[in-house]
């Protein structure tokens, strides 16, 4: 059986790969990420985690889709693409609990498609900004959704996690396998 990858983010390979899962090919979907008007951050990880399985779908492969959002309340922190962005987002983040959610969407050979949502909470402490722009000369901000990645240096930002670690890292692992399971796939 084989798998697809339907994200570029090595670390969602590295977190497959922590459980024994080796996809056969990774393919960047290329979809709008664009939050339609009124969408939840809930409803908005499922719509993309469900777009990019299907626009790599594959009739001899599952497909393994993921979209990560950073949500303050109803709104949705961006994918930071500048330093002003990323800086925004630390500020906003700083002293404050938000939400990461994580969606997992699986395209199975038979055309049968399922999703879950691994819903966390992380709290941030209060940032100086001499911590910001230490973080935001690291570069680690770049292309991370709200601006920051737990696994690495913004780790000790975090004074409290409730809910799934690897979910805000990219990929919810139990999610996952849970997933692929259900709809068939056996690991080699």
């Amino acid at each position: 059986m084989k798998l697809v990858l339907a994200s570029a983010s090595p670390r969602r390979l590295d977190l497959l790969r922590q459980i024994a899962i080796e996809p056969d090919q990774i393919l960047s979907p290329d979809i709008d990420e664009t939050p339609l008007k009124g969408e939840t951050p809930r409803l908005l990880a499922i719509r993309l985690a469900l777009a990019k399985a299907g626009a790599v779908a594959a009739a001899d492969a599952f497909v393994l889709g993921a979209d990560t959002v950073v949500a303050l309340g109803r709104r949705v922190l961006p994918k930071a693409e500048t330093q002003d962005e990323a800086r925004a987002c630390l500020e906003l983040l700083s002293g404050r609990a938000h939400r990461v959610l994580t969606a997992v969407a699986v395209a199975a050979p038979n055309g049968r498609k399922a999703s879950r949502l691994s819903e966390s909470r992380v709290q941030f402490k209060r940032l100086t900004q001499a911590e910001i722009a230490a973080y935001l000369a690291s570069g680690e901000w770049q292309g991370k959704a709200g601006g920051y990645a737990i696994q690495g240096r913004a780790g000790a930002f975090v004074t409290a996690l409730q809910g799934s670690y690897s979910g805000v890292v990219g990929l919810p692992l139990y999610e996952a396998a849970c997933l692929l399971e259900g709809l068939g796939y056996r690991r080699p």
